[in-house]
Order: structure tokens, then C-alpha cells, then sequence
């Protein structure tokens, strides 16, 4: 329990809190202040620290264990170093720039902390006087800067009575919510009786896993209540494991709202049940004043950030129920950012709904803060078959040449050095691509290319550096490439047989802007190894290259943040095999699995395989037959369908063809870029009395999470088998896959594929109510290897 943020110790009714949160909690005031300044890393906190400790003199002691109580609170924290011989008590705090840089709000939460370690110290020797040494180390040139002040323990006790008294009043309030929430989660009966066939077996499961601190892969189909049958029984296990909270994790938006659903059903009438709900969104969705930037002196919102939320903190505390749009209302009537508000209440909720990027991504702040209170979390995490392909883009990054030339004329030009050593570095890169290989488009790297990334992370040093000594200016322009650099930079230094480092050219037609013709895109050359920016000649032939680090076993990566969980339960319709997914994913190898039979009769859903060629090279010589089979099944069963193709490309030419053959027929088609109105506009078109087909690409938002029971829709088309293209890309993957887990082929092209045909196939039989037709338009449905991947419960006929 060491650095604990909000632990209940029931036995003896004391509430543990760190050093550090009690001062972020009683002493922070001022602004917020999110402009970017390059902070040290935590490798780099690390070292600092040990090298500020390594300095000291003989007898210094390092790491300084320090508690106390103070009625009811039970303070701990460690100092960084005390000199018994000086009686100097020391808090390293490392930082990059300029130390006069650091806001005076950030100073002054280092001396509240540095105060109450103080106190803790005098109390525990016996000191009546102690110097205080706030050491700021510079992990630049590696100097230290101590400010020293001579405190007497009369005014440091003080100090901590005021902290403690400003928080024992919160604390006294979190304890009686604890209690009151344990004994309704007790008190709380499954919502949704009779249970509908399989939901009892999913949630004893849930219930068992949350109790046993297992992690949970469940197979279950659409129909029986997945959501209020997982939520529930993880809701009931809080009490009986100590759980401090839920994080319910969605892939997409629909996800969030069917969550939140569930938990109201679970609250029932009670508007004054005692779970505290928080729903995280995207900043963009919910800043109100996305044309500002995002400080104090910018936004009226950030302005006296912390000077109001305590206010807002105790009104949203009450509140309870914290969607979006009651976290907006909270917020707004203190004039405080809701998107930030959220944040700061996920330390207060029991229960946490938010996208999969706040627990499994690099800088995800549920992980951040889990792991800083040392939480008992159960994690759930919904649609799962979803978490790998997301999982994979959260640990990849891409660079092109062409942003780094695009921004060269606009770059400050202290940084245009560097950044033409990086450009200097790409013309390397291209010109040995065209040498060592025939097809030169896209190459495989077996390692991330070592002068290029020395160029690479010195443009960061360097960017870094400016914006360091300017912490008031703006720096957009060149802020997007700084960021993807050092994201870079982060995936190389973990670079791995999880991830491919390709070199690809790509046509710079498009890419840079239409001002090219008054200044001509660069040529580059090298002289003395500084970057010649030719103005007369076009750049290489008109190609630029770009760099990828592809994840492709995102394992190495998210395994710590699923073993850090008490317990996770993952759970979808569709996630066979569970080898695949437990191998991907870095599951515990001990993971419970369980599979829920569908409660659906095989007369519900009649699955007719057209055996008719879907492959790239015959889609137009068999486009009549896909085209007149769909009309003819809508012919005899007129109704709302939905029809599923490979690609945008491939649907428009069988949307042409049917609108030309059948102008009768009633056709929607989706969008490349389709805002949330727009799919709704979509969906909506699929109405009881409506007919017609509405059009879109597999593995789309309109292939999963869409919820059209009876009339709405009658049927689904799926023209295609879903498998991802056979390019140079997926081959490689092929060969990894096979080479680490004997399966290349499957793991690569035919579960994932097969995953998206089933999806799509669900959206037609969402109740035991519903009956209705598929169809599966291509001949490989015929063959044992595919067919055995579809549900059990289909019952399959051929129309040749």
C-alpha cells in the first residue's frame, strides 16, 4: 500500500493518503496550464535522482520513510534524502529549460510537499528546527539548484494541521460513500428477471473471476444481455473483494451509452444510489473553446482552475451521475474545464466509462492514476475482438518526408538546422532503398535506420531546447511533427520482433501544398554535411518517403496493464479462437474461458452461401450474379437489408450495378467520412414499414454495435470474405505470425476476416423475436477451413 491515494481500512476506520495527494488535493491553486514543455522522462526522473544521491556526503540517507496520523487520516510518504550532520531535509523535482520557467503554482505545490516532510521528520526525530532543500536537477547539463529555508517544527505542524484539517472533511465524506456504496451494491438484486438463457452462467462467472482476481475471456452471443450481465455481477463483487473501482472500457460511442444503460438499470429509481459514475470523452467533444489554448492566460476556463475546484469537486461529489452532460453542467456553473473536471473526479468514481485508449495506451490516464493510488480496479472491457487492431495503432507511428519539408519554410530558423540534418538523413534513406532493392516502393528494415534516428532525436533535443526558452509563445506550427517524433523515438528504443520498421516512397503529389509552383519542391543534396535547399530542380523525381514502426503483437506492450488490474473481463460475440486473442494480447496463459451458447433457434436465421467469386481479379466478370442474387432474395423477401463489400471501391460499383439493372430498389449507401448526425440520418432510414438495401463496407460502423431488431432489418448480404488484402505489408506479417505462433495464414488474413463476416451477420438476429435471412456471396463459403469458423447454431444451405 505504499503511496496510496484513497485506500478504506475498515478495521480501524482510518483513510490512508499519500504526501504528494494530500497536497495536490489541500495546497494546489492557480491555473491550468496545458501548453507543452519538454519534461524529463521518468528514466531520466529516475537517474536524476539516484545522481543527486550519489553526490551526497557519507551518511546521507536516501529514500526516507515518513508517516503519521492525524485523527482519522493515516499520512505516509518518503522523502529523497536527509543529512543527519546538516539536519537538511532534501525533494529532488528534475526539469528541462529554464528553472525560471517553472510556474509558480508547480513551485509552490514542490514546497507544500517538501513542508509536510519536514513536519514528519521534526516529529519523528525530535527536531525542534530543520532546513528544508528543494533541489531542482537539471537533466540537461545534469546540475543541481537548491533553495534552502530554515523552518522551526511549531511552523511546519502548522502547515500540516491546515492540510490535514482541509482534507479530513473530504476524507470523512469518501469513507461514509464507501460504506454506503458497499451496502446498496449488497442490498442490489440482478435487474433483469426471468434471466434470459445464459446470462445467469455469465454473470456467476463475472462474479467468481472479480472475487478470485482472474482474468475473464468470454464468448457471448448478441441477445442474451452481455452488458447488465457483466456489469452487474462486477458491481456485486465490489464489497465482497474491496474493489476501489470499475473501469468500463468501449471501443466506440454506442459502446459508453450502452454501458451507462446498463448502470442506471442497476441504480434503478434510485436517484440517490450511492455509485459514483464518471464518463470520460474526447477533448475535442467536450472542450467548450476549442479555438483557445488551453491555459490560464488563454481560456477563461482554465483560468483559476484549482482555485474553483474544490467547489466544483464537492458539487460533483453530490452529483453522482457524471455523463457527459452532467459533468458539462457541473462545470460549467463553476466556470472550470469539464474535460479536466472529468479527469480529477476519476480519483472520487466507483466506476469509470471511457474509450480503450484511457487504460491501454502510452500515456493512458486511468493506467497512470491506477497505478499512482494503488486502486483495487476491475477492468471490463467490451467488444474485445476490437482491442487488437486498436491495441496495435496505439503502439505504431508513422513519419513522412513530407511534413518535415512542408514545414520547413515556416520552422523558426534556429531549428531549420536540425531539421535539415533530418531531411539529409531521409535522401539517405531513399537512395539506399533504390539501391538494395528492385521494388523499391516499399522496403522492410530490419531495425530502425541508426543515423536517421541520431538525426531524429537531436531535431527533438533541439525543438525541445526552443520551446524550453520560450514558454510563452506559441509553437503549433511545428509542435504536431515534435510530438509524432518523440513517439517515435519512445517505440524505437522498444523496437522488437512485435513490430516491422518498413521505409515506404510515396508519390508527393497531394501531400505538400499547391504553393510548390511559386517556391519549386526542394531538391536536396549534401555539402559538408549541411543541407543545400535547391530552389531550380524538383525534388527526387517527385517522391517522398515515409517511415513506419508497425505493431503488429501488441502483447510486449499492454500485458503489464492487464496483469496490473485485479481482475479483466473481456467479452464479445465473436472471439474464437481464444488462442488467438490470449497469444496477441498477453493474457495470462491460466485465463478463465467461457463460451455461452446462443439462445437463438436455427429456424430464426436462414444462411444461404451463393457460391459466386468475390475475388479482386473476378468482381467484374461475376458482379451481374452477386448483383441479380441480391435483388432476387429482396424480390421474395421485401424488407430493410444490409449489404457488406470489402471496400468502398468494390460497393460503389455494385451499388451503380444494381441501381442500373433495379432503379425499383431503395438503396443507402455509407460514406468514406460519415459525421455521428450522418450515421444517424443512416440508420434511421432503417424504419418498420421502410424497404430498401442499405450499402456498407465490412468491418465499418455500420458492421458491428448496430442495434436494428425485428422489422428494422430483415437481412444482411455479406459479398465478400473480409480478408485483409495479400500485399507485401501482410505478407511479412504472415511470416511472423507463423514463425512465433505456427498459424501465419489465420492469424493474418482468415480470423481476422471471418471476425468481421460474423459481426456483420449478427446485426440481423438481435432477439429471440427476430427471424431473418443472410446471405454469403462468395464460393469459399463452401470450403470445411471457413465454414467451421461460423457459429455453431447456423444452419447452413448452398443455392448454386
Amino acid at each position: 500500500m505504499s503511496d496510496v491515494q484513497t485506500t478504506l481500512l475498515s478495521l480501524d476506520a482510518t483513510y490512508s493518503v499519500s504526501v504528494r495527494n494530500l497536497c495536490e488535493f489541500a495546497a494546489k491553486t492557480g491555473d491550468l496550464d496545458l501548453r507543452f514543455k519538454p519534461t524529463p522522462t521518468a528514466k531520466e526522473g529516475r537517474e536524476g535522482h539516484q545522481l543527486v544521491a550519489s553526490r551526497s556526503a557519507e551518511g546521507h540517507e536516501t529514500e526516507v520513510s515518513l508517516c503519521a496520523s492525524y485523527r482519522e487520516l493515516r499520512i505516509r510518504g518518503r522523502a529523497d534524502g536527509y543529512d543527519p550532520s546538516s539536519n537538511v531535509l532534501e525533494e529532488v523535482k528534475t526539469f528541462r529549460g529554464r528553472i525560471e520557467a517553472i510556474a509558480p503554482n508547480h513551485s509552490g505545490l514542490h514546497w507544500a510537499q517538501l513542508k509536510v516532510y519536514g513536519w514528519l521528520m521534526c516529529r519523528d526525530r525530535e527536531l525542534e528546527r530543520i532546513t528544508l532543500a528543494l533541489v531542482y536537477f537539471d537533466v540537461m547539463d545534469q546540475t543541481e539548484h537548491p533553495i534552502y529555508e530554515e523552518f522551526d517544527a511549531q511552523e511546519l505542524e502548522a502547515f500540516y494541521n491546515t492540510l490535514c484539517d482541509n482534507f479530513l472533511g473530504w476524507a470523512r465524506t469518501e469513507m461514509a460513500h464507501r460504506n454506503s456504496r458497499d451496502t446498496a451494491l449488497r442490498e442490489t438484486e440482478f435487474p433483469q428477471r426471468p434471466f434470459r438463457p445464459g446470462q445467469r452462467d455469465l454473470a456467476s462467472c463475472v462474479y467468481r473471476a472479480a472475487l478470485r482476481s482472474k482474468t475473464l475471456l468470454v464468448q457471448a452471443p448478441t441477445g442474451i444481455g452481455k452488458t447488465i450481465g457483466v456489469v452487474y455481477p462486477a458491481l456485486r463483487a465490489m464489497p465482497e473483494r474491496g474493489i476501489d473501482k470499475i473501469f468500463y472500457l468501449t471501443a466506440k460511442t454506442p459502446g459508453r451509452q450502452v454501458a451507462l444503460e446498463a448502470l442506471e438499470r442497476v441504480k434503478g429509481h434510485r436517484h440517490d444510489f450511492p455509485l459514483r459514475v464518471v464518463e470520460l470523452v474526447a477533448k475535442d467533444k467536450s472542450c467548450e473553446h476549442r479555438h483557445l489554448v488551453c491555459h490560464g492566460q488563454s481560456c477563461p476556463l482554465a483560468s483559476g482552475f484549482y482555485d474553483r475546484l474544490p467547489a466544483a469537486r464537492r458539487f460533483a461529489a453530490q452529483t453522482l451521475w457524471l455523463d457527459q452532460a452532467h459533468l458539462r453542467q457541473v462545470a460549467l456553473a463553476h466556470n472550470i474545464c469539464p474535460y479536466y473536471l472529468g479527469h480529477e473526479m476519476v480519483r472520487w468514481a466507483d466506476v469509470v466509462v471511457g474509450d480503450y485508449n484511457y487504460y491501454f495506451d502510452r500515456s493512458a490516464i486511468l493506467y497512470a492514476l491506477m497505478l499512482e493510488g494503488g486502486w483495487r480496479v476491475s477492468v471490463l472491457v467490451d467488444e474485445a475482438h476490437n482491442l487488437y487492431a486498436r491495441a496495435c495503432s496505439m503502439y505504431s507511428e508513422t513519419l513522412t518526408q513530407a511534413q518535415a519539408i512542408d514545414l520547413r519554410p515556416k520552422i523558426p530558423p534556429p531549428l531549420r538546422g536540425a531539421l535539415d540534418g533530418l531531411l539529409s538523413q531521409w535522401q539517405l534513406l531513399l537512395e539506399g532503398s533504390e539501391r538494395d532493392q528492385v521494388d523499391a516502393h516499399w522496403k522492410l528494415l530490419a531495425e530502425v535506420p541508426e543515423s536517421w534516428l541520431r538525426s531524429m532525436q537531436n531535431f527533438n533535443g533541439v525543438v525541445g531546447e526552443y520551446i524550453n526558452e520560450r514558454p510563452g509563445e506559441a509553437h503549433g506550427e511545428f509542435l504536431n511533427l515534435y510530438f509524432q517524433t518523440v513517439g517515435f523515438a519512445e517505440l524505437a528504443g522498444a523496437f522488437g520482433e512485435h513490430s516491422l520498421c518498413e521505409l515506404d516512397r510515396d508519390a508527393l503529389a497531394g501531400l505538400l501544398p499547391s504553393a510548390s509552383n511559386d517556391t519549386p519542391i526542394v531538391a536536396i543534396e549534401q555539402s559538408s554535411r549541411q543541407l543545400a535547399l535547391m530552389q531550380s530542380e524538383p525534388y527526387d523525381d517527385d517522391v517522398a518517403g515515409s517511415l513506419t514502426l508497425r505493431n503488429i503483437v501488441p502483447a510486449p506492450f499492454i500485458t503489464k496493464r492487464i496483469t496490473a488490474a485485479d481482475s479483466l473481463v473481456m467479452f464479445s460475440a465473436t472471439l474464437n479462437p481464444a488462442d488467438y486473442y490470449i497469444n496477441l494480447l498477453g493474457l495470462p496463459q491460466e485465463t478463465w474461458i467461457l463460451d455461452i451458447p446462443c439462445p437463438f433457434e436455427p429456424e430464426q436465421l436462414r444462411v444461404i452461401v451463393k457460391p459466386i467469386s468475390t475475388r479482386r481479379d473476378d468482381r467484374l466478370d461475376s458482379l451481374d450474379d452477386l448483383v441479380v442474387a441480391m435483388a432476387n432474395q429482396y424480390t421474395d423477401q421485401p424488407g430493410n437489408y444490409l449489404a457488406f463489400f470489402g471496400s468502398f471501391e468494390y460497393m460503389a460499383m455494385a451499388q451503380r450495378r444494381l441501381e442500373a439493372l433495379y432503379p425499383h430498389v431503395r438503396v443507402w449507401v455509407q460514406n468514406r467520412e460519415m459525421s455521428e448526425s450522418s450515421r444517424h440520418a443512416y440508420l434511421q432510414k432503417f424504419e418498420v414499414e421502410s424497404q430498401g438495401i442499405g450499402f456498407a463496407v465490412l468491418g465499418g460502423v455500420f458492421g458491428e454495435g448496430v442495434d436494428l431488431p425485428g422489422r428494422r432489418l430483415i437481412g444482411a448480404f455479406v459479398a465478400t470474405l473480409g480478408l485483409p488484402q495479400f500485399d507485401a505489408v501482410n505478407k511479412v506479417i504472415c511470416e511472423r505470425m507463423q514463425t512465433r505462433f505456427g498459424s501465419g495464414y489465420d492469424y493474418t488474413y482468415l480470423f481476422p476476416g471471418i471476425q468481421k463476416v460474423v459481426q456483420a451477420a449478427g446485426r440481423v438476429i438481435r432477439t429471440q423475436s427476430d427471424t431473418g435471412t443472410v446471405m454469403l456471396l462468395d464460393d469459399r463459403y463452401q470450403e470445411y477451413r471457413y465454414r467451421k469458423l461460423l457459429p455453431a447454431w447456423w444452419r447452413i444451405g448452398i443455392d448454386c
